[in-house]
């Protein structure tokens, strides 16, 4: 309920009551007096639109509330007791001490927001800034002085005030995008209603740098990134898979991911099974763990086992003093990817298995077994079951990393995935060579898929490469004369009837005869789109006629 109060007093105490009261929704003020006409207050009470008098008995008749004597004289606080019974007469000290207690109150909350790092502003009731703090001043460039007791669209030209918004709907507003100062600094303001006593009051501002924003979302992608690149490069989304037949793969591989049980990725050279063990990590509960990569066909038979489990000190000719950590303990809560694990040596295998069964490992020289906590994603392009029936693979280690078999079917047999490949294949190597080639023609695409693919995407990829190199800086498109490709069934027909040198001669001759072909009969066309020179052309038409 509004209240009604005069003020006896327009010096300076009565002045700050004025100032303090005047927008108040809780008091109504109806007369400032002071028998001084000249006194501060009284002008203030005047602009405000107040009734001014220089005796407080013009006013003994109206109904009050609240009386507030400022002038500090007794026998006026008196006077007025007596004459207001029905109203709360209050002497200047008392208010005085209650506007202290809230000056220190206003000074604390205006503490607070200075030493506060995000950008905040402050607007009243009607629309004008009555606060920013420091950190709004660095990012905008504006002082107090510049918006300060000025309208709230001081500090943005033309665009919309989120201060003027929250107060003409009464509700706040969230990530507007806006632009600010001289530079015109991108930011997000987030501004909310000041409610007192159910009335809104004025509106505060929350303003955050969108630069600041794409540096820490930059640096989180970046800490992603190398994250990703100590441990698993690869995710389940870089695999092109539209096939039924790769679909089903990935379905196994993500339930591999989620199954705590080794698992062997089989398939033909170059098909992709690194990759598939990245992403079977990336996505397992060992995610933010080490990812460590054995290819057990590029080391010595002799250094594999010392590699695998390490050794300890003085366990053979030329150790390393102190010893050595192997694989297996490096990766240590993480997955251990073992790629051509069919060229395991027996005597290593009998090891992994242990290492399976027991969850431990013992260094080469060494007693002491050593606990590890190990996810084994094995790799294989060869025939185990073979390998087992002739002897060279362990029959027990065969079942122990059989357990989860993913066989990832060739490119032969996913042809309608190959442009995808492509087009995956051209943007890798593209930022690779600085290239802007946009993709294959639909020759050149059909000229691809009519390839066995041997060496399925690996050679795919090589053959992109290859052409993309050979591709002059302004074509933008493959075509099948950028192509370097064989007929297979021709080629082999020549190696069953003649010797190598001899199927390499056809070869030549069938690519440079094909090539002054498409060139409708330039040679020196040809030798461009062969990247050789008009000579050495000349001396392969010489050599191989």
């Amino acid at each position: 309920m509004n209240k009604r109060l005069m003020i006896v007093g327009a010096g300076k105490g009565g002045t700050e009551v004025l100032n303090m009261l005047m927008d108040s929704p809780l008091a109504t003020i109806i007369a400032v007096v002071d028998s001084d006409a000249s006194a501060e207050g009284i002008a203030l009470a005047k602009s405000y639109g107040i009734s001014v008098a220089d005796d407080w008995k013009q006013y003994a008749a109206a109904t009050l509330d609240f009386v507030i004597e400022t002038t500090g004289k007794h026998q006026t606080f008196e006077q007025l007791k007596d004459h207001f019974k029905d109203a709360v007469v209050l002497p200047g000290e008392f208010i005085r001490i209650v506007v202290e207690r809230l000056k220190q109150n206003q000074q604390m909350l205006e503490a607070i927001i200075e030493c506060t790092s995000e950008a905040i502003s402050v607007a009243d009731h009607h629309g004008n800034t009555i606060m920013i703090n420091p950190s709004y001043t660095r990012l905008t460039g504006f002082k107090k002085e510049d918006v300060v007791d000025k309208p709230a669209t001081a500090d943005i030209g033309m665009q919309e005030s989120v201060h003027l918004k929250v107060l003409s709907t009464g509700q706040g507003v969230r990530d507007i995008r806006m632009q600010i100062g001289a530079t015109r600094r991108d930011i997000l303001v987030n501004a909310e209603p000041i409610i007192v006593e159910g009335k809104l009051r004025g509106s505060v501002g929350v303003i955050r740098d969108v630069s600041q924003i794409r540096a820490l979302r930059d640096e989180l992608q970046e800490a992603k990134t190398r994250i990703r690149n100590l441990e698993a490069k690869y995710q389940f989304a870089d695999i092109i898979a539209t096939s039924d037949a790769m679909r089903f793969v990935i379905e196994q591989a993500k339930l591999a991911a989620v199954t705590p049980v080794t698992v062997l990725i089989r398939g033909e050279s170059g098909t992709g099974k690194e990759l598939f063990a990245h992403a079977i990590h990336g996505e397992s509960p060992r995610r933010y763990k080490k990812f460590i990569r054995v290819n057990c066909a590029a080391i010595s038979p002799t250094l594999l086992e010392s590699e695998l489990f390490g050794y300890e000190d003085g366990a053979f000719s030329g150790a390393k003093r102190g010893g050595k950590t192997g694989y297996f303990e490096e990766a240590d809560g993480g997955s251990l990817f073992l790629d051509e694990i069919g060229e395991l040596p027996l005597d290593v295998q009998v090891k992994l298995l242990r290492v399976l069964q027991e969850n431990e490992i013992v260094r080469v020289g060494g007693t002491t077994a050593i606990p590890i906590d190990v996810r084994i994603i094995a790799a294989t392009n060869a025939n185990l079951e073979q390998k087992v029936a002739d002897g060279t693979f362990r029959e027990d280690l065969y079942y122990r990393i059989n357990r989860m078999p993913i066989h990832i079917p060739p490119l032969r047999e996913r042809l309608n995935e190959l442009e995808a490949l492509c087009e995956r294949i051209i943007r890798k190597l593209n930022q690779e060579y600085g290239r802007s080639v946009r993709g294959v023609d639909e020759d050149a695409l059909s000229l691809l898929k009519s390839q066995h693919w041997k060496g399925n995407v690996r050679e795919l990829e090589n053959v992109i490469g290859r052409a993309m190199i050979y591709m002059a800086s302004s074509e933008q498109w493959i075509a099948p004369h950028h192509l370097q490709l064989s007929n297979r069934s021709t080629s082999q027909k020549v190696v069953e009837s003649g010797t190598f040198h001899e199927a390499v001669a056809k070869y030549e001759r069938d690519l440079i005869e094909r090539a002054i072909e498409e060139a409708s009969g330039n040679k020196s066309e040809a030798a461009r789109r062969l990247n050789i020179s008009i000579r050495t052309l000349y001396n392969k038409l010489d050599t191989t006629q």
